[in-house]
């Protein structure tokens, strides 16, 4: 069978004046339209599987409010839609529950991970190096503590030539740094 609005709100109908069969073709080929949809956004099938569930029942219950001059697609996307972010809050929710706090961790830590064992001072040395406009915007962006577009502002260039030049400056300082 396809699943074509026409077919699928035929078999809805049918199945809400009783008819059995039709209810279970009905079941069975909402399955087969939603399952894309939830492995689109879940990522194992046990997952698919167990949402796809979840959608089917509320389907069953929610039968009753399917409006037949409406169609059936979008109000079985909608359910599908609010059983996957249940699942999902659900999901996050739990992961939440065990994540382990920062706190717990900063004992473990050798040291302040946040900092850097190269600091402008000790390459200033290969700064100096450098062309002269590159120098400067290092030694205001890094040592000063100016933004790129206030460095732009004091040296009379665009904001983004003083980016390309402070990215051109520190690949030739990866570099050099990498030889030594």
């Amino acid at each position: 069978m396809t699943d074509s609005s026409d077919e699928l709100e035929a078999l809805m109908r049918q199945s809400l004046a009783g008819d059995k069969s039709a209810y279970a073709v009905l079941l069975k080929e909402t399955a087969r339209l939603l399952r894309p949809f939830l492995s689109k956004n879940l990522s194992n099938s046990s997952e698919v599987d167990d949402v796809l569930q979840e959608v089917l029942i509320s389907i069953h219950k929610a039968r009753h409010t399917y409006d037949g001059n409406r169609p059936y697609k979008p109000w079985v996307y909608a359910i599908a839609k609010f059983r996957l972010q249940d699942h999902l809050r659900a999901h996050y929710a739990d992961h939440l529950r065990h994540a382990v706090e920062l706190s717990e961790v900063e004992n473990i830590l050798p040291e302040d991970v946040t900092e850097s064992a190269i600091s402008y001072e000790s390459i200033s040395g290969e700064i100096h190096k450098l062309p002269a406009k590159q120098a400067t915007i290092l030694q205001l962006m890094h040592q000063d503590g100016y933004t790129a577009k206030e460095v732009a502002q004091k040296l009379g260039m665009n904001e983004s030539a003083v980016k390309v030049a402070a990215h051109r400056a520190y690949k030739v300082l990866r570099e050099k740094l990498e030889r030594s």
